[in-house]
């Protein structure tokens, strides 16, 4: 029997995030202020009293995801993970959780991730949808269809669980990918509220940005494998490590297969780290025999 520990990714957010993590624990507490410094600015208060609307702000949502999910780590006794994975944002959490990033360099990078990803959005309107029972390879072969057709961008991004595959591309491109994804059979094909079309081709413009501070930044031995989103198997050298956070961005999250790997790699308990259930409810999804937990 493994133990895995997941952290989740953008869109698990809410307001009051962290909050009595804050209050009650010292170390936690500590974290956030250290936090703050290094934002240049108050997330915590952003995080604990702010709005949605405020939070849902790239550059906000993704340093405030990731320091919960660090965060609750941080408060569990002589936790030693037999393997991490993290969905999308999530991986970088995971990462400081096997000892690979240091907190305070992973949540410089998770800044400039969020920055570099919403300048990426402002250049071309572009948007996710999801699509709910359709065969992953239903759903890739229409997303290559419409590309061919339209010139429009349009791709398989997260593959959450069966059944569920959110797409991303341009908005043109997806509206015409949504309607042929009902009519191929699919429940349903949802526009997404989000800022842009992340893990797609369009994110490329901030691929340069990011790779430049992850070179730059040092990454140490893994004490255990991370199960990385674009390859879904597990990992622990430093430098393949580096490279797959960098095509991360412009490459699909592969959720159902890593999460596939980890069950073969000997994976019976999953705990999601951070805010939300929604990896848990995934990972139930994906294997029914898994034990799962959260600690937020």
């Amino acid at each position: 029997m493994k133990h895995a520990y997941v952290f989740p990714g953008q869109g698990s957010q809410f307001s009051g995030m962290g909050k009595s993590l804050y209050e009650i624990n010292p170390v936690a507490k500590d974290l956030f202020e250290k936090a703050n410094d290094i934002l240049g600015f108050r997330i915590s208060d952003v995080m604990f009293d702010g709005t949605d609307e405020e939070l849902k702000q790239t550059n906000i949502t993704q340093p405030a995801v990731f320091l919960h999910s660090v965060i609750a780590f941080s408060t569990l006794d002589a936790v030693r993970p037999d393997m991490v994975a993290g969905h999308s944002l999530g991986e970088f959490s995971a990462l400081v959780a096997n000892g690979v990033l240091q907190f305070e360099d992973a949540l410089k990078l998770v800044s400039i991730r969020a920055k570099a990803m919403q300048k990426a959005c402002e250049l071309q309107p572009s948007t996710m949808a999801a699509v709910l029972a359709l065969a992953d390879e239903k759903v890739e072969e229409i997303c290559a269809e419409v590309s061919k057709e339209s010139g429009e961008v349009v791709v398989a991004a997260n593959y959450n669980c069966p059944g569920q595959l959110v797409i991303s591309g341009s908005v043109k491109g997806i509206e015409i990918a949504c309607e042929r994804m009902k009519v191929a059979g699919a429940k349903r094909a949802l526009v997404l509220p989000v800022g842009g079309a992340f893990h797609s081709p369009l994110m490329a413009p901030a691929k340069e940005e990011l790779a430049a501070a992850i070179e730059s930044t040092v990454f140490h031995a893994a004490s255990c494998p991370v199960y990385q989103n674009v390859v879904a198997k597990a990992v622990t050298d430093p430098t393949q490590i580096k490279q797959n956070l960098i095509d991360q961005l412009t490459g699909a999250v592969r959720w159902t297969q890593s999460v596939q790997a980890m069950v073969a790699d000997g994976a019976t308990h999953f705990t999601e780290s951070g805010p939300g259930k929604v990896l848990q409810g995934l990972v139930q999804k994906i294997y029914k025999e898994a034990v799962v937990t959260g600690v937020n």
